[in-house]
């Protein structure tokens, strides 16, 4: 059965309520030396609005990430208490913390996309074609 277009616009708005008022309490709350550098991408939220996912894209390496998302799951409580208070509402879905990968995998597409324009282009330049060559 589908959605009723208000139910879907309500979650969508409380989606990126959370998503700002994560990011405030991420960037300005915590202290944790754990938590680095951080961006929150994207919350979605369960049809049934009982579990949420949050995004998290970390500035830094594997370790950096794993770190984060560890000072992150510690501090679970402590985020959903603030938002409970802010947002003043009875219910908050459960939040669970990964890590956003999908800027760094279009980064790296980007550059294996580059490298292929410029060895083709190097191909033409020299004369010849790609098909010339499987002959």
């Amino acid at each position: 059965m589908p959605e009723h277009r208000g139910r879907t616009h309500h979650r969508n708005r409380v989606q990126e309520t959370l998503r700002e008022e994560i990011s405030v309490i991420i960037d300005g709350e915590l202290s944790d030396p754990r938590i680095g550098s951080t961006n929150v991408t994207e919350v979605t939220l369960e049809p049934g609005g009982k579990s949420g996912h949050v995004y998290i894209a970390v500035a830094g390496d594997e370790t950096e990430e794993e770190s984060t998302l560890e000072g992150l799951k510690a501090a679970r409580g402590y985020i959903r208490s603030t938002l409970l208070e802010r947002l003043g509402v009875r219910h908050l879905p459960e939040l669970m913390f990964h890590i956003d990968r999908s800027e760094k995998m279009n980064a790296r597409m980007d550059t294996l996309l580059t490298r292929m324009k410029k060895r083709q282009g190097r191909r033409s330049a020299s004369g010849t074609a790609p098909e010339a060559a499987q002959r």
